[in-house]
């Protein structure tokens, strides 16, 4: 019986950690801050101004992406949004939106500092925005498993 208690026991260690996010820690003029490429909504892909090609933001799963300012070249950079420090994401939320903190900088430059951007989920519309200016359509994995 205590073989099985302690296979019991060893399994859940495994699994819990196995399902844990992951945070990384970061430092800006703020403080430090913790960061997850993960929020439970398909935060990845490609944001842009309405009818714009330019500029983009783009959020790529591994925690990279491109940023570019307006009139400004594309910036390759490392991108997370804030969480806590075991990986659950921070956020508020509202009637039917959801606000996160997004932090990014320059990738490969040692002395780039974080910076903050508005993000947000706003789920009647099924619309995520970055900057409150560039936008994406997203589907919620609820309407995945229906269609």
């Amino acid at each position: 019986m205590k073989y099985l208690n302690v296979l019991t026991i060893a399994f859940l260690l495994f699994t819990s950690n196995s399902y844990a996010q992951k945070a990384e820690q970061i430092t800006t003029k703020a403080g430090t801050h913790y960061i997850t490429t993960s929020i439970n909504y398909p935060v990845t892909g490609t944001y842009l101004i309405a009818g714009e090609l330019e500029p983009i933001v783009q959020l790529n799963p591994d925690g990279t992406g491109i940023f570019q300012l307006h009139d400004l070249s594309k910036t390759n950079m490392d991108w997370g949004i804030e969480c806590f420090e075991n990986g659950t994401p921070k956020y508020q939320k509202g009637f039917n939106y959801a606000v996160y903190s997004l932090y990014y900088k320059s990738k490969g430059d040692n002395d780039a500092q974080w910076t903050y951007a508005h993000f947000s989920i706003h789920f009647e519309k099924k619309k995520m925005f970055i900057s409150g200016d560039r936008s994406k359509n997203y589907i919620d994995s609820s309407e995945k498993l229906t269609n």
